[in-house]
């Protein structure tokens, strides 16, 4: 065994007041902390960039240790045999507010924190496993202890890129990071005529360089002063923070380049949940001859869930054949990526910083996440002449539900899921299936209370969703159990005339009065990470070779600007607005350009008579639904349908005839009667 998993149980204790989830009776919560003791030499570790550089122990393993945290039946012989382990995004557990509606928790107890209970009524094992080694503790998150990569006991150095955008005036000081939550790589040098900071009101302007003497590597201390002098700060020098007196300008992106050390073995975050999920799912016993805490053989099925970052985190560990538990096993029987976009992790790198964004129009479009393979299905780079795919091993492969938001053909590439690098249709292999969650966006908060601006130009997109992850689990176990074939696919395509260009769009969308549409997406730029890329090493800066990119298409929309393709969710085959998957920035924060993976709600006019007066091209909420009731009955409609297309749960039609009672409030705050 390349790898030996010894498990400690720190705390142990039933949630939810030890109420019954339907035939599953009580569950529990178990705090548990991995220790790894990895064989560097084992072929199956072989990926791990850096692994030769760390430290061994007396037998010559590497070790790792790392946060377990399980919910569970209490009596196992009551639980499905199934097992959901859920890749934690930053650290952050979000299973239960997605799949249960609950409120967002890291430290999950109570009755409510469970939801509607979904997960525990199915009678599911759900497991979390640390695997971002560069988070730091707080909040509940969870850790991974890993390595730092010397050279034969020296440290390590390398050039290190780091952005900085300021949310609001008044903010001085950022961790080399860019995130509070983030392990920051050391400078070498406080001396900032080694580094260059620069800062661009776009992301494609001629830089700025700011001057050394302008800034510091230091961080603010602040607290009570002596002699009634009021509050005190100090500014303390630090080779973990940048600090600029005169502050950042809010909205511009800074960049700074400088010489770090000390780089963690991230890749081994691979490792630490393959071989925790292995030891969970297979072992009687641990390393230390403990026993299994889920007991003997109980786990027959487990699927892999993630969302955003740890949505492209899994197809990354597809892609690195990390599904193969060394053994000639899989893993995973079936992972549901969510709102990744085409991405894979920048995390199997040295000086990787995990925890950023992969790239948009205006943030982080230099991070290298988006790289080719793109695809599930084999596929040429037009560019590089290079055939990859993110399934290319038939014997461990998982069984793959990809779903994503509108957001995610904007600002994260989505359209390269099921495309070439052309833009021409791919079929998905048979064990794939990809579905566009229409006119959604990348957050969907189930339990969303007052939706804002913040710094956009239209309210967030509101359009709620979560019913359709409990029947894409629902699906998953059903194809893995018995074969039973989830529905087909559902995404847009060109040869259909769904997925369609920028320019097209532009002509598609409505002419509403005051709304500024974004600039389209043509291309994602091929970079030049350097030539050690593919050994684990990423020149910094990176540069984008002008002229070359991979087509990025975006769905067709109809009269009113909602996604003709896709899955629609009920309030989006009834709709009281138009919803988009973006959002634009506005003045003094960007202006013009999109934000982040915000999207947008731009209402209809409530009668016939504020359209006229509003020259609104879109039907008024009075001519679709007549009443009240007339908008109920068109969301049980919506409802039912996609209960019988399999992509909802019976369970779910009278969860949305409530919310629509009242014309989705707070959702949407519509005064007709």
């Amino acid at each position: 065994m390349s790898t030996f998993v010894s498990l400690t149980i720190r705390a142990r204790r039933t949630v939810a007041a030890g109420h019954a989830f339907a035939d599953a009776g009580a569950y529990e919560r178990i705090d548990a902390r991995a220790t790894l003791r990895i064989d560097p030499t084992a072929p199956e570790n072989a990926f791990v960039v850096d692994l030769d550089k760390a430290p061994r122990d007396s037998e010559g393993r590497v070790v790792v240790t790392t946060d377990v945290q399980i919910l569970k039946p209490v009596d196992m012989a009551r639980a499905s045999r199934r097992m959901l382990v859920e890749l934690a995004n930053r650290g952050n557990k979000r299973c239960l507010q997605f799949f249960n509606d609950a409120p967002a928790s890291n430290d999950p107890v109570s009755l409510a924190e469970m939801g509607n209970g979904y997960l525990m009524r199915r009678g599911h094992v759900v497991c979390w496993i640390g695997w971002q080694g560069d988070i730091l503790p707080g909040d509940h998150r969870l850790q991974l202890d890993l390595p730092v990569a010397t050279d034969h006991a020296r440290p390590l150095t390398g050039r290190v890129r780091s952005e900085f955008i300021a949310a609001g005036p008044g903010v001085t000081t950022f961790p080399l990071s860019g995130w509070v939550s983030t392990r920051s790589h050391p400078a070498v040098s406080r001396d900032t005529t080694k580094a260059r900071l620069v800062r661009r009101r776009y992301p494609h302007d001629t830089p700025e360089d700011i001057a050394p003497d302008r800034w510091l590597f230091a961080r603010i201390e602040g607290g009570g002063g002596l002699d009634n002098q009021g509050a005190e700060r100090a500014v303390i020098a630090s080779d973990t923070h940048i600090h600029i007196p005169s502050g950042f300008e809010p909205g511009w992106i800074y960049e700074l380049v400088y010489e770090a050390r000390d780089p963690l073995v991230l890749g081994l975050g691979h490792v630490a949940v393959r071989d925790v999920t292995r030891f969970l799912r297979r072992d009687a016993v641990d390393g230390a001859g403990n026993a299994n805490p889920l007991g003997a053989a109980s786990i027959d099925k487990v699927y892999g869930w993630g969302r955003s970052q740890t949505g492209r985190y899994l197809r990354d560990f597809v892609w690195l054949g990390c599904n193969d538990d060394g053994s000639g096993r899989r893993v995973f029987d079936g992972i549901l990526p969510h709102v990744s976009g085409g991405g894979l992790m920048w995390m199997n790198h040295r000086f990787a910083n995990v925890v950023s964004p992969a790239g948009q129009e205006y943030e982080d479009h230099l991070n290298p996440a988006d790289r080719f393979p793109f695809a599930y299905a084999t596929s040429t780079d037009h560019l590089t002449g290079r055939t990859d795919a993110i399934l290319k091993r038939p014997a461990s492969d998982p069984l793959v539900l990809h779903t994503q938001s509108t957001t995610e053909y904007w600002q994260r590439h989505g359209s390269l899921v099921h495309t070439d690098t052309r833009g021409r249709d791919l079929a998905e292999p048979d064990g794939v299936r990809v579905y566009l969650w229409s006119s959604s966006q990348h957050f969907a908060d189930p339990l969303l209370k007052v939706p804002s601006k913040g710094i956009c130009r239209e309210t967030l997109n509101v359009v709620w969703t979560s019913m359709l992850f409990r029947a894409m689990l629902d699906a998953m176990d059903a194809w893995a159990t018995d074969g039973t074939l989830p529905p087909a696919s559902r995404v847009p395509r060109q040869g259909d005339g769904t997925l369609v260009t920028g320019d097209d769009w532009h002509h598609q969308f409505p002419p509403i009065a005051g709304v500024m549409k974004p600039k389209a997406p043509s291309a994602l730029p091929r970079i030049d990470w350097g030539p050690q890329f593919e050994q684990g090493l990423v020149a910094q800066p990176p540069r984008e070779i002008a002229g070359e990119g991979y087509a990025v298409l975006v769905p067709a929309v109809d009269a009113d600007g909602n996604d003709t393709a896709g899955v629609r969710a009920p309030m989006v085959m009834a709709p009281l607005a138009t919803y988009t998957g973006w959002n634009i920035r506005a003045r003094g924060n960007g202006f013009g350009a999109m934000h982040e993976f915000t999207g947008s709600t731009i209402p209809f006019a409530e009668t016939e008579a504020e359209r006229a007066q509003t020259g609104d091209p879109r039907a008024s909420i009075a001519a679709r639904y007549g009443s009240r009731a007339g908008y109920v009955a068109a969301i049980r409609e919506a409802a039912e349908t996609l209960v019988a297309a399999r992509l909802m749960l019976a369970e779910d039609v009278e969860r949305c005839v409530r919310a629509a009672a009242d014309w989705h409030t707070p959702r949407h705050q519509v005064g007709l009667d």
